[in-house]
């Protein structure tokens, strides 16, 4: 008992922020890298899925390679498979590659969205919906791996069920059953921040990403199915079905798996790019295959652009795809989603006002953004989602910039502000599955800008964006890692920079007063010690570097006002008598 209460009083002083959140115990469950999750690796993914488009439904299973990353273990898995898809069995298959495997029926419970799934012999869970009431009975106290080492250790998931109907894709994630003009069914998922569970079981954790995958998809024959990656196969079922193949052959987040279901034709081409030749295939419509075939021209402009900014494509190997989907677009790795209608702009509208945004495609670009920031690069947790959302908005404009100027790109940035809302920080609470604000787009985007006129170096600025994705190629990172690495490169200390604009809503405040014919000048509305250095139009026009504290100080003599850089980010305020 005293050892229950000690457990107690310890999470009461783990989580007192959460609770004042409201947060769950099911949201703890599914944020954070918790007993079920941390003593494994997931290495590969091999998801097998058949649909069934006359209820709705789905079944398959998903073969989960996995490799142990401690000598100690909490005696369970935490698979995740949200509700009301049912998980039917787990079989642990171990052993070596030239023997029959060992093959282990277990025994799982379900805790909501979670199941745990029980190695032999291991700790049995009960656990009640709130989180200072967790108790785990232990059978082995010691926890100890399974003796021996196993070349091949895979657990093995069946399931079932109706997935969850996305309400407003790509906003919301599950399935979206559709049909295309002719009547023909169109069948797509999204699942970015409810997470790949709410259609296949896997460890639904942001910070795991498979090392590969392989995807079977089991549909129509007189459809086409195109998922992540390559085809591998085509294969008649012999019951009006076909199974199709795909594979990743790269490091894969869950909520990146995906599908597409359709009357699908193809075509390519061969980009010569930094890396060699990249095959771009582009799956679309068969009624949209002329308009493709002209608005799809954007896609190797997109990608010349992104790899003179970030580097490399960071997927050669699994190519790169744009695909006709049912809704507006989502990053999914390798098979962008395409549903801008074929227009410039998002939809056919600039979102920044300024007449830049209408002169390329909207959803090719930004989405296409996120094979560098947040496919190449991911967040370890979903608060951190700024790092694939704010470098993806910069990079609209710098596209813009590539192709029409500085200025234009400049212009861009300016617009999109006035879609900022400063209604929350833009990274959120940890380890509970949160996203922050929405900010994250354009705030974000415009801290990334005002972070650029700081640098004052645009060569050093591109060697940073480009260094970020060869440094972190293919990895998860934290928020710490991107601002420190940030800092060092710049050489200049960022910190209360990304604290101001990622951590708070307050927008800097340049306060300046005239007294006796000279201006003083300071922060305001401001984080404790922030000291950005801003940029001012000197008496001749032109733009000079000052180093406001939160303390008055003088500016240049003759200035009888202070006029900031547009490019920064802040607001200016004259003070009164």
């Amino acid at each position: 008992m005293k050892k229950i209460i000690s457990v107690l009083c310890l999470m009461w002083l783990i989580f007192p922020s959460l609770e004042a959140q409201n947060f769950t115990h099911a949201d703890t469950l599914r944020g954070s890298n918790g007993p079920g999750r941390s003593w494994w690796n997931a290495t590969k993914y091999d998801l097998h899925v058949k649909f069934d488009f006359g209820d709705s439904s789905i079944s398959g299973y998903n073969v989960i390679s996995y490799t142990p990353l401690a000598k100690k273990h909490a005696g369970y898995f935490q698979i995740d498979l949200q509700e009301p898809m049912e998980m039917d069995s787990a079989i642990l298959e171990t052993g070596s590659l030239k023997y029959p495997l060992h093959k282990t029926k277990l025994s799982f419970t379900r805790d909501g969205n979670a199941f745990f799934v029980y190695l032999p012999d291991t700790p049995v869970i009960t656990a009640k919906h709130d989180i200072n009431t967790i108790m785990i009975t232990q059978k082995n106290p010691k926890n100890k791996m399974p003796a021996g080492i196993s070349e091949v250790s895979r657990l093995v998931v069946y399931y079932h069920g109706k997935p969850r109907i996305a309400k407003k894709a790509p906003w919301d994630g599950g399935f979206i059953w559709k049909r295309d003009k002719a009547g023909n069914p169109w069948v797509a998922v999204t699942s970015q921040g409810w997470g790949a569970s709410v259609w296949y079981p896997c460890k639904d954790y942001q910070g795991d990403e498979p090392d590969s995958a392989e995807m079977h998809f089991t549909a129509p024959s007189d459809l086409i199915t195109v998922s992540n990656g390559r085809l591998r196969s085509i294969k008649v079922a012999g019951d009006g079905n076909s199974v199709y193949t795909w594979a990743v052959v790269s490091p894969i987040n869950n909520y990146d798996i995906t599908f597409y279901i359709g009357k699908y034709v193809h075509f390519g081409q061969i980009y010569k790019g930094e890396k060699g030749n990249l095959t771009m295939d582009y799956w679309v419509l068969d009624s949209n295959l002329a308009k493709a075939k002209v608005q799809f021209k954007d896609a190797p402009r997109m990608m010349k652009a992104f790899e003179y900014w970030f580097g490399p494509y960071p997927f050669y190997k699994d190519g790169y795809k744009l695909v006709d989907a049912p809704y507006l677009g989502m990053e999914h790795q390798s098979a962008i989603a395409y549903g801008n209608h074929y227009l410039e702009g998002y939809a056919g509208r600039d979102l920044s006002g300024s007449g830049w945004g209408l002169k390329w495609d909207f959803i090719i670009v930004h989405e296409s953004a996120h094979e560098w920031f947040g496919n190449n690069i991911t967040s370890k947790d979903l608060a951190d989602m700024w790092i694939h959302e704010s470098f993806a908005n910069y990079a609209e404009a710098l596209f813009t910039e590539y192709y029409y100027g500085k200025k234009a790109a400049d212009d861009y940035v300016i617009g999109i502000r006035k879609n900022i809302q400063n209604d929350k920080p833009i990274i959120a609470h940890y380890g509970v599955n949160e996203e922050g604000s929405g900010d994250m787009y354009y705030k974000g985007g415009n801290m990334i800008h005002t972070i650029r006129q700081i640098i004052n170096n645009d060569e050093k600025f591109r060697n940073i964006l480009r260094g970020l994705n060869k440094t972190f190629y293919h990895q998860t990172v934290t928020t710490k890692q991107v601002e420190d690495y940030i800092s060092h490169q710049a050489g200049i200390n960022f910190s209360k920079v990304f604290d101001q604009y990622l951590r708070t809503t307050k927008i800097p405040e340049l306060e300046y007063k005239n007294e006796k014919g000279r201006v003083y000048y300071r922060w305001a509305n401001c984080v404790d010690g922030f000291n950005m250095p801003v940029k001012i139009y000197d008496q001749s026009g032109k733009l000079i570097f000052i180093y406001p504290t939160e303390k008055f100080k003088a500016a240049p003599k003759g200035l009888k006002d202070l006029k900031a850089d547009e490019n920064f980010y802040i607001s200016v305020k004259e003070l009164g008598d």
